[in-house]
C-alpha cells in the first residue's frame, strides 16, 4: 500500500516536471534572453554591437586562426573569442564562425605563412616558459570576416611592447567585441562618409600616407582636395569642400593664405570634422643622416596660430625631449666591413603611452612620435580632452637649436625633468566652434559666412610624422612599422580610432570603453605550490564526491532497512 502511494507520488512529480519543461520550451520560442553571470559582464553585448549584428541578412563567415598546438596563454584568448562569437551567433544565426589551424599540414607551413604575410596578417613566433623550460611556438592571432565578396581582417592580439603575454591577452580580450563589431560593420554596410585629404601646402606625398589611405578606404570614401583653386574661386572651393565629412591635413610645410584659412574655418563652422597633424618646428629624421649628423631645428611658419588660438589651443614652436623614447640605429666603427649598426634611444622621438580613458586611446599600445611639439590649452567654451601626453621625464626645448645624432650618448638626471613633463601632444576639441574671422574683415566675400557653428569635433596632433609610413624600395610599409628596428607601433590604430571617432554616428568607438577583468595567474606561486595545487584542483573534487556518495548510500540503507 505504501509502495503504491510512493509510486503514484513519484509519477505525479515526474508529470509536473515534464509539463514544466514543455511550458518553458514553448515560452522560450517567443521570448529570447541570455544571462551573463560574469562580474564584469564581458559577454553582454553593447546596444551598438547588437544593432550592427541585426543588419546582417545573409551568411557572414568568420574564420578564426586560433586552433592547433599553441601556448597555454593563448587558450584563454581562444576561449574568450569563442564565447564572444557564440553570443554573436546566438543573436543572429547568419553569423557563422569556425576555428582553423593554418599550419595543420606541416609541409605547407612556409606557403601558408607567406600567404598570411601577403594579406597583412603576420604570424608570431613567441617564447613560452613552463616550469623553467622555454620553447618557441608560432601562433596566428588573426580572424577574417567574409560577407559576400567583402572581407575584413581582425587582429586578436594587441602589440603592447614590453608587456608579458598574459598582459597582452588581457588587453586583447578587452578589444574583441570592438574588433569584430567594427569588421562586421565595415563589410556589411555600404560606404557613406567622405574624407578629403587636403593638398596644396606642401603636405606629405601620397606614398607616405599610402597605408593610412588604404586602411581608411575600407570604410569610407577618400580623395584628394587641393586648395590651389581657392586663389581664383574661393566660394566654389568652399562649397565643394562642404560636401566632405572630414578633412585631414597631414604635415603641411608651406604657409596657408588667409583665403585658404577662411575656407577651412567655414568648413569647421558648418560641421565638417578635421584631423590636423601639424609640425610647429621644422626638423626631420631624414635630414639628420648627412655628413655632420646635425640639423638646425627652427620654427615652421604655417600662418595657423590665430586660427588655432580662436579654437582654444596654441602650438608652441618647441621640441619635446623625452627619456621614454623609441630606438634608432646609428652606424659606429670604421667605414667598410667594420661598420656596425648600434641601437640607441632617440629622445626627440617620444614613445607615447596613452593614459587617457577616452575610447580613442583606451588600452592601446604606444605611439611613435618624431620631433613633437607641446600643445598649450587655452580657455574658451570648447571641451578639451588630452588624448596623448609625453612622459613625466620630458621637457620642452626652445628653438632655433642645433640637433645632433651625438646627443644619443648624453647622460641626464631625473632632476632635469622635474615639473616639466606630461606635455600634451594630441588634443580632442568638442563643442560649438567660433570662427577665426568673427568680427574681422573677410579675406573673400561669402554670403553664407557663419560666425558660430553647430556642435562639432576636431583632433589636433602636434607631429605630422605620426601618419607617415616608411618605404622599402619605393613600396609603402605598414603604418607604424619601423624597418630599422623591426618594431610595430600603434600609430595606425590610433589614427583609425581618431577617424572613427570623428565620423562615428552609431557609437561604435564607445565599445572600446568596455572593461574586462581577467586576473593574472602568479606563475611563481603556482610552481612553488604545484603539488598542493594539483591536490586542490584534482584530488579535492574526488574526495568530496566520495564523501557525498558514502553519505548518500549510508542514508539510503538506513531509510529502507527499517
Amino acid at each position: 500500500m505504501v509502495m503504491a502511494a510512493n509510486k503514484s507520488k513519484a509519477l505525479k512529480q515526474f508529470g509536473i516536471v515534464f509539463l514544466a519543461v514543455i511550458v518553458i520550451n514553448l515560452i522560450s520560442n517567443f521570448f529570447f534572453k541570455r544571462f551573463d553571470l560574469t562580474q564584469d559582464k564581458r559577454y553582454t553585448l553593447s546596444e551598438t554591437t547588437l544593432n550592427i549584428i541585426k543588419t546582417v541578412d545573409s551568411p557572414l563567415y568568420i574564420d578564426v586562426y586560433l586552433e592547433g598546438n599553441f601556448p597555454p596563454e593563448f587558450k584563454r584568448l581562444q576561449n574568450e573569442t569563442k564565447q564572444l562569437l557564440e553570443e554573436f551567433s546566438a543573436y543572429n544565426s547568419n553569423i557563422v564562425f569556425q576555428f582553423k589551424n593554418p599550419i595543420e599540414k606541416e609541409e605547407m607551413r612556409v606557403e601558408v605563412m607567406k600567404q598570411f604575410y601577403e594579406r597583412g596578417m603576420q604570424p608570431l613566433s613567441i617564447t613560452v616558459e613552463d616550469k623553467g623550460k622555454q620553447s618557441q611556438e608560432v601562433v596566428f592571432p588573426w580572424a577574417q570576416a567574409t560577407y559576400g565578396e567583402k572581407f575584413s581582417k581582425v587582429s586578436l592580439l594587441k602589440n603592447l611592447m614590453g608587456a608579458s603575454t598574459e598582459e597582452k591577452v588581457i588587453s586583447s580580450v578587452q578589444h574583441l567585441e570592438f574588433g569584430f563589431a567594427e569588421a562586421i560593420n565595415k563589410i556589411s554596410k555600404d560606404k557613406q562618409k567622405k574624407i578629403a585629404v587636403i593638398k596644396g601646402n606642401g603636405e606629405l606625398h601620397d606614398a607616405f600616407i599610402a597605408d593610412f589611405v588604404k586602411s581608411v578606404r575600407e570604410s569610407y570614401y577618400i580623395g584628394t582636395f587641393t586648395l590651389d583653386s581657392v586663389a581664383k574661386q574661393p566660394n566654389q572651393s568652399l562649397e565643394a569642400l562642404k560636401k566632405y565629412d572630414l578633412a585631414i591635413i597631414a604635415k603641411p610645410t608651406e604657409a596657408f593664405t588667409e583665403a585658404e584659412k577662411q575656407v577651412l574655418d567655414q568648413f569647421v563652422i558648418n560641421g565638417g570634422k578635421t584631423l590636423w597633424l601639424v609640425d610647429a618646428v621644422s626638423a626631420d629624421m631624414d635630414s639628420m643622416y648627412n655628413e655632420t649628423g646635425t640639423i638646425l631645428a627652427h620654427q615652421r611658419e604655417l600662418n595657423l596660430t590665430d586660427m588655432f588660438f580662436k579654437y582654444g589651443i596654441r602650438m608652441n614652436p618647441l621640441l619635446i625631449k623625452d627619456e621614454q623614447a623609441t630606438p634608432i640605429k646609428i652606424a659606429s666603427g670604421n667605414q667598410g666591413s667594420e661598420t656596425q649598426l648600434q641601437e640607441y634611444f632617440w629622445k626627440f622621438s617620444p614613445f607615447i603611452y596613452p593614459s587617457s580613458t577616452n575610447p580613442i586611446v583606451k588600452n592601446m599600445e604606444g605611439i611613435k612620435y618624431e620631433f613633437a611639439s607641446p600643445i598649450e590649452l587655452l580657455k574658451n567654451d570648447l571641451k578639451k580632452t588630452v588624448l596623448l601626453s609625453s612622459s613625466e621625464y620630458s621637457k620642452p626645448i626652445g628653438t632655433p637649436t642645433p640637433i645632433s645624432l651625438d646627443m644619443v650618448t648624453e647622460e641626464t638626471t631625473p632632476e632635469e625633468y622635474e615639473g616639466k613633463g606630461l606635455l600634451p601632444v594630441a588634443v580632442l576639441l568638442e563643442g560649438k566652434f567660433k570662427s577665426a574671422y568673427q568680427n574681422r574683415v573677410l579675406p573673400f566675400s561669402d554670403n553664407t559666412f557663419q560666425a558660430v557653428g553647430k556642435d562639432n569635433k576636431m583632433i589636433v596632433i602636434s607631429d605630422g610624422d605620426v601618419i607617415k609610413n616608411q618605404l622599402d624600395k619605393g613600396t609603402p610599409l605598414e603604418l607604424g612599422f619601423d624597418k630599422w628596428t623591426n618594431q610595430l607601433y600603434g600609430n595606425k590604430e590610433f589614427l583609425m580610432n581618431c577617424v572613427n571617432y570623428l565620423l562615428d554616428d552609431n557609437g561604435l568607438i564607445n565599445i572600446r570603453s568596455k572593461d574586462v577583468d581577467l586576473p593574472l595567474l602568479n606563475k611563481e606561486e603556482v610552481y612553488k605550490n604545484y603539488t598542493l595545487a594539483q591536490m586542490v584542483t584534482v584530488g579535492l573534487p574526488v574526495v568530496i564526491l566520495a564523501i557525498f556518495g558514502f553519505l548518500f548510500t549510508f542514508l539510503r540503507k538506513r531509510k529502507y532497512s527499517r
